[in-house]
């Protein structure tokens, strides 16, 4: 089992792992603090559309027995898993978990027997590269399902980033699913709803949560956090509606200027030769065994950046997302056509997929390399 906090810790600051004194990751840190200042509210911002579907189940106490959370990282599964958990657990007995018994505390805090988290995460120290969530861990989960739970009143098993999970893995939890045991919750945390076997979505109960407008956001930003208006503009523009990510990226710095050193590397790349190219390619190859999560979310960058170019080039600049840069875009945007722009789009978009269908990752993104315009003279 892995502890709550580290695993929130983790998806907090990316790869960095912080201090046991800052276990609590960003996320779980406001929900804690909200729950304690306005007790009895779900403290899931934007999603009231999952609230309006949940409440009837909620009020009759009827929950389906596993749902599947879809939707971007940072916009707030995990916030809702353990809200579900709470509510599920919660002594009040209310519609909304109440957010101050032993039961809700323990559960946000990450020390209830009862809720179980099982992740590809992976601590610092660890020797063994994880890429999957693999069938002793799905075994290993299931067993506490036909335990009676030990302190609750309901067992709940929590499987973030599922579509990490390996065949075998999904043909056990497709077992449990088929044939769920009383008093267990399962709840399914994912990014790319695709890559999961259909029938194991089938046989959940979808829970679609949606991006945050981005002026909502910002006055979130504004309002709670005390970020500068300017800044709670820019932070809620390059979220894409994500509050996890915007919230985090307002607490440390480093993860905007990381941002800014990768995007200076879309640029490099795109004037090197080939050999450097190739390079770049290597790295991001070696790292995608490591961390195949942080790689895709580089190449989505790099997606988003091309997309700005292709928005420059027809004149739409208004919708730019990495407004900071336009005069980078501008530039790059001069020396490429429009066809050579959408022909990369395609390229990056195929090799997302390809590294989803566990293409080589090395020999993937050599062929993206070569599908790079070449550079000016």
């Amino acid at each position: 089992m892995i502890p709550l906090t580290s695993v929130l810790s983790h998806k907090g600051r990316g790869s960095r792992n912080p201090n046991l004194d800052d276990t609590l990751g960003l996320e779980v840190k406001e929900l804690l603090n909200s729950s304690l200042e306005n007790p009895a509210m779900w403290q899931l911002y934007g999603q009231d559309h999952i609230l309006k579907q949940l409440r009837p189940s909620l009020e009759q106490g009827r929950l389906a027995h596993a749902y599947l959370l879809v939707g971007p990282p940072h916009i707030g599964k995990m916030s809702l898993a353990i809200h579900l958990a709470q509510s599920v657990n919660c002594l009040e007995g209310s519609v909304a978990p109440c957010g101050a018994c032993g039961q809700c505390e323990r559960i946000v805090r990450g020390q209830h027997a009862d809720v179980r988290i099982t992740t590809v995460f992976q601590p610092e120290d660890s020797r063994v590269t994880r890429t999957v969530i693999g069938i002793g861990d799905v075994k290993e989960a299931l067993h506490q399902a036909n335990l009676k739970p030990y302190e609750g009143s309901c067992s709940v098993l929590i499987f973030d980033g599922v579509e990490s999970m390996s065949e075998e893995a999904a043909n056990a939890l497709l077992k449990t699913l088929e044939e769920p045991p009383p008093q267990v919750l399962i709840l399914l945390l994912t990014a790319n709803e695709e890559a999961l076997l259909s029938t194991i979505r089938s046989r959940c109960r979808r829970l679609d949560l949606r991006p945050v407008p981005k002026q909502q956001l910002a006055e979130r930003l504004v309002a709670e956090h005390n970020a500068e208006p300017e800044l709670a503009e820019r932070l809620a523009r390059l979220s894409r509606g994500c509050p996890g990510w915007a919230i985090s990226a307002l607490a440390d710095p480093q993860i905007l200027e990381e941002r800014d050193d990768q995007l200076a590397q879309v640029q490099e790349v795109a004037q090197a030769n080939l050999e450097g190219r190739f390079a770049f390619a290597s790295d991001l190859a070696a790292r995608f065994g490591r961390d195949r999560e942080s790689s895709r979310q580089t190449l989505f960058l790099w997606l988003r950046w091309w997309r700005d170019l292709l928005l420059v080039k027809e004149g739409a600049e208004e919708y730019v997302n990495n407004q900071e840069q336009l005069s980078q875009l501008r530039l790059q945007a001069a020396n490429l056509t429009g066809p050579q722009v959408v022909s990369f789009i395609r390229a990056l978009v195929e090799t997302l997929e390809a590294l989803d269908d566990n293409a080589n990752p090395r020999l993937a993104l050599e062929v993206l390399m070569l599908s790079l315009p070449a550079p000016v003279s």
